[in-house]
């Protein structure tokens, strides 16, 4: 079992800066960690992701401006996001699979845990 807690959402204008924490908590083994976010009367959408290794992945709309960072002493997971926008506001979630094979991290994996999400809010 992976226990996941996010932090770190808020309240920022755009153009603003972010940054989520993801402490996780549990075995994760060889394991592929992501960052989604979901916002009101919208289906969850991925955003970037980072495997045990280090590769990294990421959506066309985080590309540029989001950086998706591990610290694995701390077994936390973060997401530098700059440069917001009002449509990035949405509940962000962390996620782990463990038992990753290797390579990079797809956005669609099937990822089992999940956290409780972090609210954030872009304002114009």
């Amino acid at each position: 079992q992976v226990q996941l807690v996010e932090s770190g959402g808020g309240s920022v204008q755009a153009g603003g800066s972010l940054r989520l924490s993801c402490a996780a908590s549990g075995n994760r083994g060889s394991y592929c960690m992501g960052w989604f976010r979901q916002a009101p009367g919208e289906e969850r959408e991925g955003v970037a992701t980072i495997s045990s290794t280090g590769t990294t992945n990421y959506a066309d709309s985080a590309k540029g401006r989001f950086t998706i960072s591990q610290d694995n002493a701390k077994s936390t997971l973060y997401l530098h996001m700059t440069s917001l926008k009002p449509e990035d506001t949405a509940m962000y979630y962390c996620a782990a699979l463990t038992g990753w094979g290797g390579g990079v991290c797809s956005l669609d994996l099937p990822f089992p845990y999940w956290g409780q999400g972090t609210q954030v809010t872009v304002s114009s």
